[in-house]
């Protein structure tokens, strides 16, 4: 691969609308309304804003997120399940997405970088490819709902390109692949 080409990516705020290509928003910020629960006379209210779908057992993890640099190297997609990212005490984070399609890498031009206020998840539709959310602050939980499948996917990585691939899972090195290396800056979010 010759030169390296580095894109670099304005944050787009979280909103059901910019996220519709690639997911769901999951908290008030959905637009979905909210239901009372007839048992708790109106003191309890319920909203529906995504329907998770799972092939296998589904795991419920807690994900501690640290800083890292905003760098998009690999970006990875699921077949078999809409992977969910919830975070939990409120902090920002940014998360990088392609819409899905059904081409061997994303398409570039379509990758978006969008920054959460930490007061709502996502949930990916099936296909999308992403990449871990980013941390703004250190020490950022987040609770992750995944098929169990995916770990097995990710287990089988290739030693040398730790690329995976699975019934669930297709990881792919974007960078080394296409050459290209998407960035977005954190400075101003971190920095304060």
């Amino acid at each position: 691969m010759n030169e390296q080409k580095t894109i670099h990516l304005p944050l787009i705020e979280a909103n059901a609308g910019a996220l519709a290509p690639f997911g769901q928003i999951i908290g008030s910020a959905s637009g979905v309304k909210p239901v009372a629960v007839d048992f708790y006379k109106g003191a309890v209210a319920m909203s529906y804003p995504v329907k998770f779908e799972c092939e296998h057992p589904v795991e419920v993890s807690l994900a501690n997120l640290g800083r890292r640099l905003g760098e998009v190297r690999y970006m990875e997609r699921h077949f078999q399940h809409t992977q969910a990212f919830i975070p939990l005490g409120g902090k920002p984070f940014v998360a990088v997405m392609a819409p899905p399609n059904d081409d061997e890498l994303p398409d570039l031009a379509s990758v978006k970088a969008f920054l959460f206020d930490g007061s709502a998840g996502f949930q990916l539709n099936l296909g999308t490819w992403h990449e871990f959310p980013f941390a703004l602050e250190p020490e950022t939980e987040m609770i992750v709902l995944l098929s169990s499948q995916t770990g097995y996917d990710l287990k089988s990585k290739d030693a040398v390109t730790e690329e995976a691939f699975g019934p669930d899972l297709d990881k792919k090195d974007i960078a080394a692949r296409t050459g290209t290396l998407f960035q977005f800056d954190l400075k101003e979010y971190i920095d304060g």
